[in-house]
């Protein structure tokens, strides 16, 4: 039986991840980008955005043999490191026994995938191609090539649409009936700033740790790169008195910085023309169900749940959708049809239930995380998991440490979350937040 022939559009993280893991199953792989080769692009380094490895990451580019290499070009943050308006800091750990989060270079790990894809025959990469339509009788592709302008066609046994949250292949799937759909923006927007490295190279604050400056309505974040700068994330309203749209002048900016983040005004040297020079971006929370199209077409990675970027889980969800569709088609044994639909029924709750936790990860990181209560409560939850590893795991962990289904983790952390509030009412909590009683009072309201 001659090998299939499968079609990925969109080049990106997610694309070039599932085309190796394709490529690894048999099937001869096209992979269509509507931009130049970013390997060409004039500028990729260590001040591109960047992303937050985890757990789940890991597991899929270890299935495609590339995880020990992107471990290497990436810096490990072990916890959170809180900023308060006088410049003191608190430090939260994310896990126990050194687990860490990592922080990666987006345009580097693109580049690393793109190069590993290149050692596979079977895949070949297509850039300047511009997905128009969809024909979902015959499978075929319609594309322009935007060096020549001509129109071209490719039909394919399946299609994998993993061209962003705004999808082209979607977009098509949109015009079925009984595709449901929806697309929510946040009242907040934000803007890439940077603080550079030290004149030796390295870096100016801890790169061990992801830096939050919360601030209520707004706040303020810092990831490091290898280079030894950080960027910087300024998360702010679009409009409003206090918003990105209120903020005309290099003073306006000033002055804002001198009351909201004064200590960060000191190892932001170039802060000024990097508010004026960078775009200010949106941010869209993307649901869709089902993500496939019979046995024809399968969306992944953000065209199926683009979400917010507050759990650090944007690119480990769509990594995780590959590595479930990689071991769900050894499952099914050739049986296309049950596939794709026995993975969209299991995938599309995972993915609603991630957008969710964003959402209100967003909510602890620039209300909560400077907090006494909360950050009490998160010493009291993990005394007792310390205590009793197999009958509590912190949500956090949960979504970043482990591998259970994230739909588990958003009713496991609501189960959590009432019986904290509960313990949270105990008269002098402050006082004795780790005696016996306490402990004993979680394990009766479990």
């Amino acid at each position: 039986m001659s090998a299939k022939k499968v079609a990925v559009v969109g080049a990106g993280l997610v694309g070039s991840l599932q085309a190796i893991l394709l490529a690894k199953k048999g099937f001869i792989v096209d992979v269509f980008e509507r931009r130049p080769d970013l390997r060409k692009a004039d500028v990729i380094g260590g001040r591109s955005i960047n992303l937050a490895l985890s757990n789940r990451g890991f597991k899929a580019l270890k299935m495609a043999g590339v995880d020990e290499e992107i471990r290497k070009m990436s810096i490990p943050m072990y916890g959170r490191k809180m900023h308060d308006v006088q410049g003191n800091l608190t430090y939260q750990p994310y896990g126990k026994d050194d687990e860490a989060i990592y922080s990666v270079s987006r345009g580097g790990l693109n580049q690393k995938l793109m190069n590993e894809a290149d050692n596979y025959p079977s895949i070949t990469y297509y850039f300047d191609h511009r997905c128009e339509d969809l024909d979902l009788d015959t499978n075929t592709l319609i594309f322009t090539n935007t060096r020549t302008n001509e129109a071209v066609s490719h039909s394919y046994d399946h299609i994998f649409g993993t061209d962003g949250a705004f999808s082209a292949v979607r977009l098509r799937l949109m015009k079925n009936p009984m595709f449901n759909y929806s697309q929510d923006y946040l009242t907040h927007g934000y803007k890439e700033l940077v603080i550079p490295p030290n004149s030796d190279g390295s870096h100016k604050i801890d790169k061990n740790c992801l830096h939050i400056w919360p601030r209520g309505e707004f706040m303020q974040i810092a990831l490091p790169n290898l280079d030894g700068s950080f960027t910087v994330t300024l998360f702010f309203p679009l409009t409003g008195e206090t918003s990105f749209e209120s903020i005309k002048t290099a003073e306006d900016v000033m002055n804002f910085y001198k009351s909201t983040f004064p200590d960060a005004i000191p190892v932001m040297p170039t802060l000024e023309s990097d508010y004026f020079e960078n775009p200010t971006a949106t941010l869209v929370t993307v649901r869709c169900n089902p993500w496939n199209f019979e046995d024809k077409v399968m969306l992944m990675g953000d065209a199926a749940h683009a979400i917010v970027p507050f759990y650090g889980q944007g690119m480990n969800a769509g990594f995780e959708d590959c590595a479930v569709f990689a071991e769900m088609l050894e499952q099914h044994n050739g049986d296309d049809l049950s596939l794709f639909e026995a993975y969209s029924a299991q995938r599309a709750p995972d993915g609603h239930a991630i957008a969710d936790l964003a959402l209100y990860n967003y909510i602890e990181m620039r209300d909560l995380a400077g907090d006494a209560d909360f950050l009490l409560r998160k010493k009291i939850e993990r005394k007792f998991s310390d205590l009793h590893p197999d009958k509590w795991l912190p949500l956090y962990s949960q979504v970043t440490f482990s591998h259970i289904r994230y739909s588990d983790a958003l009713a496991n952390g609501e189960r959590q979350r009432k019986i904290m509030d509960e313990v949270m009412k105990t008269p002098n909590i402050k006082e004795k937040w780790d005696n016996p009683e306490v402990m004993s009072k979680i394990e009766s309201l479990l």
